[in-house]
C-alpha cells in the first residue's frame, strides 16, 4: 500500500489539525514609505530606510483549524511524490519551497482527502484565485498567523524564547525537529523561530507588487527577528533553507 493511499497516514493528518475560535487581532507593520521592487530576491525589514511610518490595523478572525506543527519533509514528500524520507528526517520541517510550492500542496492535499481545492492557480501569483468557502487545505492568512501565534498572550513571544524557539543562538546552525520547545497556549509548536512560515497574502501589490508575506522568525534569525509580530516578504518563488509553511483548513 503507497504512502498517500494509507488511511491511517489521512487520519494521523487530521488528528493534528488544532481548532481556533474566532476573534480579533490588531496588527501593525513598519512600512518603507519608498517605492522598492527587488530584481535579485534581496530580502529586508520592512520599514528600514529614511521614509518610514508605522500602520495598524485589526482584522476579524472566523474560526478554523491549524496544524500544530510546520509541515514536514515526511508529510511533503508522502504527498507530493508518494515516498517515505529517511527516518532522520521525518519530523524536520520542509524548506526550500515556495509559495507557489506550498500553494499546490495545499491543492493535492485536499485532492487527496476528497476535500474541494481551495486554490485556483494561474501563471502570476497575484492573479491566483482563493476561494474561501471550500473545504480544502490552505495557507493560513497573515493576520490568522499571528492571531494563532499569540494565542490570547500580549507580548512579542508567547514565552521565553529559548523554550518555545530554535533560533541563530541555540540551533547549532540548522532547522531542527518540530515539536521539541514547548508549544504556545492553544498547542501549536514552532511558530516562533525553526522555520519562517509562508501566509496566503500578498504583502502590498502597488509597491511590491507580487511579494507574499511570511511569518514567525527561524533558526538563522537573532532573537529580535523572532516573534508574533515580525513580517517578511518576498516573490512567490523564493526558496531558502529557513523558509517553509504549515497548513490550516476552515472547516473541519
Amino acid at each position: 500500500m503507497t504512502v498517500r493511499n494509507n488511511e491511517l497516514f489521512l487520519n494521523d493528518i487530521m488528528k493534528l489539525m488544532v481548532p481556533i475560535e474566532g476573534g480579533t487581532i490588531e496588527l501593525r507593520d513598519y512600512m518603507n514609505m519608498n517605492k522598492w521592487l527587488s530584481s535579485d530576491y534581496t530580502l529586508s525589514d520592512p520599514g528600514r530606510g529614511s521614509k518610514r511610518t508605522v500602520i495598524t490595523w485589526t482584522e476579524t478572525i472566523e474560526p478554523f483549524h491549524v496544524m500544530k506543527y510546520p509541515v514536514t519533509q515526511h508529510l511533503y514528500h508522502s504527498v507530493m511524490y508518494d515516498q517515505e524520507v529517511e527516518p532522520i528526517m521525518n519530523t524536520l520541517p520542509i524548506t526550500e519551497v515556495s509559495w507557489l510550492d506550498s500553494i499546490v500542496f495545499c491543492n493535492e492535499l485536499s485532492r487527496l482527502f476528497g476535500r474541494t481545492e481551495c486554490y485556483t492557480i494561474t501563471k502570476e501569483s497575484k492573479n491566483t484565485i482563493f476561494n474561501a468557502k471550500t473545504n480544502g487545505f490552505r495557507l493560513l492568512s497573515d493576520a490568522e498567523w499571528q492571531y494563532a501565534c499569540k494565542a490570547g498572550t500580549k507580548g512579542y513571544r508567547y514565552d521565553e524564547i529559548d523554550k518555545i524557539a530554535w533560533y541563530q543562538e541555540n540551533a547549532n546552525g540548522s532547522v531542527q525537529q518540530v515539536g521539541t520547545r514547548l508549544p504556545n497556549p492553544w498547542g501549536l509548536y514552532d511558530m516562533i523561530g525553526n522555520v519562517w512560515e509562508w501566509c496566503w497574502d500578498l504583502y502590498d501589490i502597488e509597491r511590491y507588487g507580487d511579494y507574499r508575506v511570511f511569518r514567525g522568525g527561524s533558526w538563522a534569525e537573532v532573537a529580535n527577528n523572532c516573534g508574533s509580530t515580525v513580517r517578511r516578504k518576498s516573490m512567490p518563488d523564493f526558496k531558502i533553507d529557513d523558509l517553509g509553511f504549515r497548513v490550516a483548513i476552515t472547516q473541519p
